[in-house]
């Protein structure tokens, strides 16, 4: 018989045991830096914000552009949105928007990548392993 009983055992192996840590843990939404000039709307962190939420820009855009009923352009790491936008609303959609493709539905991590099967976009999460079909 061992000369360890379950606890000694369990303390040791808890001791040798590191904790991982993701790039995740402290996740925090990302804000937008908003400039109005004219009658165009510029986010002019738009590439620091996709690479946050670990997206393309290109489907940030659409998604800001179908949201706010309008058209724009991608240039240079920043958008520029055609019409007048307040920064509240942008920072709304870009939440709104982490919600439907960023965070996983089942463990609520961010570490998640977009895949696309057939017509169906997925959300894989990379903590969990789930796999949830994303919001059309």
């Amino acid at each position: 018989m061992s000369k360890y009983d379950y606890e000694e055992l369990l303390e040791r192996a808890l001791s040798k045991v590191t904790a991982k840590a993701s790039k995740w843990d402290r996740f925090e939404m990302p804000k937008s830096q908003v400039i109005i000039v004219g009658s165009r709307t510029i986010i002019t962190n738009f590439k620091d914000i996709s690479d946050a939420l670990n997206r393309e820009p290109k489907h940030l855009f659409l998604f800001l552009l179908h949201e706010l009923g309008t058209a724009g352009v991608l240039e240079e790491g920043r958008a520029v949105l055609h019409g007048k936008f307040a920064k509240s609303s942008i920072d709304s959609l870009v939440e709104r928007y982490t919600k439907m493709y960023v965070l996983c539905p089942v463990c609520g991590k961010v570490d998640t990548e977009l895949k696309k099967e057939g017509r169906i976009t997925l959300i894989v999460c990379g903590a969990c392993g789930a796999v949830s079909p994303a919001k059309a």
